[in-house]
């Protein structure tokens, strides 16, 4: 008879050796069988490359059985597939959350039991570095303790593949299997960090590695040697949002120099709580209020935010009122490719590729069509961007650019995951490039819309948490798939793609064809006049998300557009969740 959560909890009650931390807090819950059922009716599972939850006590909970359970699954995976796995190692890095530099140390614990060696820096680092850090050290994988953006409440640890990405679905299916195999989370062996020290399991990285990082940062940049060397005008403020970014990024604007940059003081220091904000998320408006302050103080061009783990980057700049505008991240991916393609030498377009989402804007499509450059799609989730960069080496192809609607881009391949190091300084470098023109980034990004079309987008989170939360997201999901829509807002349906059975539907020749993409839990409507509409459960949070997009002939037609969709949308969700 399969155990309930009921079981799972009492083995926790009734073990000796249970962090005191975590008994205090399971005893204080003991009454409350709500709390405790959500802390015990599964495990927490892969999602975007690894784990992540709220922090406490039980088996759908970031600590440190948890994270042993996962690492011992690792590195059981890494002996079986990996080449000379002890001697290279594992390189770890963490953010400034809460248990993060616990949680490292955990890691290598277990890693140490295996004699399989850690490199842990001695101080927060920001993710960009830990993926560059595992090509730079040649280890045979990385591990990042992050949550990103999340509630302060929440912690997560990412796998990295010996090519600096996040796994893929095929590596993380077996390391799944490797965990599942794993009976209880409590017994797990892990050395003590005096252990570690003494059998020489672990080696503390310092600042080697950010210096290396900061050499290749220099290669980004699509200036002269000239321009490069004089000093910017561009005035900059800057925030990390208490999180990881404030080094590199003010190091790497340096030697670029950008010397005219303000550093939000308040949101500089590495605060888990993340105090001055609602959320550590750029992506949110809220998260620049005090940098606007410190904008219009200084009269900075350009404001510049970065998520706690520093691999997400948004940007404000100036309208003509003199107000700050955040740009999404379809805008401000759409600027710096048409940047870096404008300012890149014309004899690597041959064989260059700009790689995009499914959920992100066709404005970079349109603008790679412009310099005849080949756009490539991936499913959301950066690590399918980084596994196409992987594949570039043996196919001949050349990277250059990747970004994603959630504030991710990536310049460079020397990382291989979402880079907001890079993409502050280029963004740094762009903004200084157009006010040498007399034009704001606003007026570029005009430039483009007039050029191309008037793209804009959109995205609704529904947040379901918990069992019943899980339900109706499924719900949902089985609805669209199982009930396509024909029309919505006046827009016709002319393609429906199943991303869980790899399916495109022609809906005028009723004609099937193969997605040639992983199979993922995602449905996408591609509806005439280039809309589109496209669902799917977040990966690392109790949210569905549904995104859309349209193309007017000017910027009130695509407002009128979008809010339409908008508005229909809201409606057929809200149906579907009263049935």
């Amino acid at each position: 008879m399969a155990k309930g959560w009921e079981d799972t909890y009492e083995r926790w009650a009734h073990f000796q050796g249970l962090d005191r931390n975590l008994k205090k807090e399971l005893e204080d819950m003991q009454t409350d069988l709500v709390k405790l059922e959500d802390a015990f009716y599964q495990e927490l599972t892969f999602g975007t490359g690894g784990i992540r939850g709220v922090l406490g006590p039980g088996t759908n909970r970031m600590n440190i059985y948890t994270v042993r359970k996962a690492v011992q699954g690792l590195a059981n995976y890494l002996k079986e597939n990996g080449v000379n796995v002890k001697q290279r190692g594992v390189v770890i890095a963490y953010d400034s959350r809460y248990m993060s530099k616990e949680f490292a140390i955990e890691a290598a614990s277990v890693l140490g039991t295996h004699g399989i060696r850690s490199y842990v820096f001695q101080s927060i680092r920001p993710t960009p570095l830990l993926s560059f850090a595992v090509r730079h050290l040649g280890t045979v994988a990385g591990i990042m303790i992050t949550a990103s953006h999340n509630p302060p409440e929440y912690n997560g640890l990412k796998v990295y593949n010996e090519k600096g990405g996040q796994i893929i679905p095929e590596e993380a299916e077996i390391i799944i299997e490797e965990i599942q195999k794993i009976e209880d989370e409590l017994a797990i062996p892990a050395l003590t960090q005096e252990e570690l020290e003494d059998q020489q399991l672990i080696n503390w990285t310092a600042e080697e590695i950010d210096f290396a990082y900061l050499d290749r940062l220099n290669g980004i940049s699509r200036m002269d040697e000239a321009t490069f060397k004089q000093p910017k005008d561009l005035k900059i403020v800057y925030t990390p949002l208490h999180g990881t970014g404030t080094n590199l990024i003010k190091l790497g604007l340096e030697q670029m120099n950008f010397s005219n940059v303000s550093i939000v003081e308040e949101q500089a220091v590495p605060d888990p709580e993340f105090s001055t904000v609602e959320s550590p998320n750029p992506e949110e408006h809220q998260a620049f209020k005090l940098a606007m302050e410190y904008g219009k103080k200084a009269d900075a061009d350009i404001l510049l935010a970065t998520d706690p783990d520093g691999d997400r980057l948004g940007a404000a700049v100036k309208n003509p009122a003199g107000d700050y505008v955040v740009l999404t991240g379809n805008q401000l991916g759409s600027l710096l490719l048409d940047y870096i393609l404008a300012h890149s030498d014309s004899n690597v377009f041959r064989n260059a590729r700009m790689i995009k989402t499914v959920v992100t804007t066709e404005l970079g499509r349109a603008i790679a069509d412009s310099y005849n450059i080949e756009t490539i799609e991936t499913l959301t989730g950066f690590k399918y961007i980084a596994d196409k960069i992987a594949h570039f080496d043996a196919t001949g192809e050349t990277f250059i650019f990747g970004y994603e609607e959630s504030y991710g881009y990536l310049v460079s391949g020397f990382a291989r995951d979402k880079d907001a190091v890079q993409a502050a300084v280029l963004t740094a470098e762009m903004a200084n490039y157009w006010k040498t023109q007399g034009k704001s980034v606003l007026d570029a990004l005009e430039g483009l819309y007039e050029k191309h079309g008037y793209y804009l987008e959109g995205m609704r989170s529904l947040k379901l948490e918990g069992k019943e939360g899980s339900k109706q997201i499924a719900q949902i999901m089985d609805e669209i798939r199982n009930h396509p829509f024909k029309e919505i807002a006046g827009f016709t349906v002319e393609k429906v793609e199943n991303y869980l059975t790899s399916e495109r539907l022609l809906v005028k020749d009723n004609h099937m064809e193969t997605i040639e993409l992983p199979q993922e839990n995602m449905m996408k409507f591609i509806l005439n006049e280039h809309a589109w509409i496209c669902f799917r459960p977040s990966g690392t949070e109790p949210k569905l998300k549904y995104y859309y997009g349209v193309c007017g002939a000017s910027e009130e037609d695509s407002e009128t557009k979008i809010a339409a969709v908008q508005a229909d949308l809201d409606v057929m969700i809200s149906n579907i969740l009263k049935q």
